[in-house]
């Protein structure tokens, strides 16, 4: 499959965007470098575009970064005039609950955004369990959906049980994802796991929540079909903070393991269940899904920081998007340009090129939209989701060009492996190394 350079649209116009603007207000910044001048303001005032994230707390190194992806391409777009006449307002809802994300707080979150006439979508969820309250929400009333980073195979297939999700419009489409499914992501760690890394004997443990228990499932049905063993199968509640009853339970020390998989986020406890294996004198490889791939030694609430950089050494996981993107070292750039006067998170994460993808899907959509004639707030907000989710639309990204499939699934679903390197520069980080396809 051959990816495109990303276009006028969502690449080079970033960079020189990125060049001559400074961080934070999601509204057009200040022209500067190379003399040119502003865009004129827009005149028809502003339509919002919401972001539905965990931003606070232990949830922030997964939030944070996710966030700013999108507003880089809110921030450009308002740099170059708007669209339409319209100025793009950047509405983020927090979700988090002390420090991890909260689905009743995310119901009530998206029940604010469906209420907005104004609101035209939303990029987002991050997590899976809240994408199942919040899609019923979102599909009664119209309000598309783009989410960067939620896996679990329900939310999107009819025979997954996704027609529960939207019970009022089982036929109308209005989340779509550029994340690949956990039917590839729990698989595609099981083939690493057992061909690249040569683990034949693992101890799996899940955090018994949505994402978790699916992705999990899915790894170790195809890590038993490759010919591997489970030693055992645990699930760990989110709110676990010993992990010793499992790793030293009799079935791990009748036959110890020669890795891990954690099936979860970090927020369930995977930092500190890497850090009790450590403690425990187990260094055998410790892997999972992106959960667990979250942010560097310096990044409050990462994996890393909290097991500790020597003992996240000789740990892998997954993301379920693709990770070297055509024009990666400039979006990269771009970001850390835009954010350089932050105080925190000037890098982007894991899923901050798919959530300004995502921005930039739901923002070509509401051009189409306006220059199709929509003027109403009603007509606008149905015209951006249908036009969104129509498998018949492509979409130029910063990853590539990204349509979606008839369930709204992207039909360019990438799976890419990251190992962490305690020499990286900067400290202790999670670092790209290989990346599968599967699409056309």
């Amino acid at each position: 499959m051959r990816l495109h350079k990303i276009s006028a649209l969502a690449g080079v116009s970033i960079l020189a965007f990125a060049a001559c603007s400074s961080s934070g207000a999601s509204t057009a910044p200040s022209a500067g470098g190379g003399g040119e001048s502003a865009a004129p303001p827009a005149s028809k005032g502003e339509l919002t575009l919401g972001v539905s994230l965990p931003l606070s707390g232990g949830a922030a190194a997964d939030g944070q970064p996710t966030l700013k992806g999108a507003q880089l391409e809110v921030d450009r777009i308002n740099a170059a005039g708007g669209i339409g006449g319209y100025t793009i307002k950047l509405l983020p809802l927090d979700h988090a609950v002390a420090g991890k994300y909260n689905e009743q707080q995310a119901a009530q979150d998206m029940q604010t955004f469906v209420a907005d006439d104004a609101v035209i979508g939303v990029v987002g969820p991050y997590n899976s369990a809240v994408a199942k309250v919040q899609i019923p929400i979102s599909n009664s009333a119209g309000l598309a959906q783009c989410s960067p980073a939620n896996t679990n195979t329900g939310l999107t297939k009819p025979e997954e049980g996704a027609l529960d999700l939207r019970k009022d419009f089982p036929d109308r489409i209005n989340y779509i994802r550029v994340a690949a499914t956990d039917s590839l992501q729990g698989p595609a760690m099981a083939i690493y796991d057992y061909d690249t890394l040569g683990l034949k004997n693992l101890l799996i443990v899940d955090d018994v929540t949505t994402f978790g228990k699916g992705v999990a499932d899915t790894f170790q049905t195809k890590f038993e079909e490759l010919g591997g063993t489970v030693v055992l199968r645990q699930g760990a509640p989110a709110d676990t903070t010993d992990f010793n009853g499992i790793i030293n339970s009799q079935a791990v020390e009748a036959s110890p393991p020669d890795g891990v998989y954690y099936g979860g986020v970090v927020t369930s406890g995977a930092g500190l269940f890497l850090k009790q294996l450590r403690q425990a004198g187990l260094d055998i490889p410790f892997t999972g899904p992106d959960g667990i791939v979250n942010g560097s030694v310096n990044d409050d609430g990462s994996l890393i920081k909290i097991a500790g950089a020597d003992a996240a050494a000789n740990s892998y996981g997954t993301i379920a998007a693709i990770g070297d993107f055509p024009a990666k070292a400039e979006f990269d750039a771009a970001f850390e340009e835009h954010f350089s006067a932050d105080s925190d998170f000037k890098t982007p994460g894991a899923y901050s090129g798919p959530a300004n993808a995502c921005a930039v899907v739901l923002l070509e959509a509401l051009k189409a939209a306006v220059d199709g004639g929509a003027a109403d707030m009603a007509g606008i907000r149905e015209a951006v989701r249908a036009y969104a989710s129509d498998p018949a639309n492509s979409f130029d990204t910063v990853l590539g060009p990204i349509s979606f499939d008839e369930n709204g699934d992207t039909t360019v679903p990438f799976i890419s492996f990251y190992e962490v390197d305690t020499a990286a520069t900067g400290g202790a980080d999670w670092v790209f190394k290989e990346q599968q396809s599967f699409g056309e």
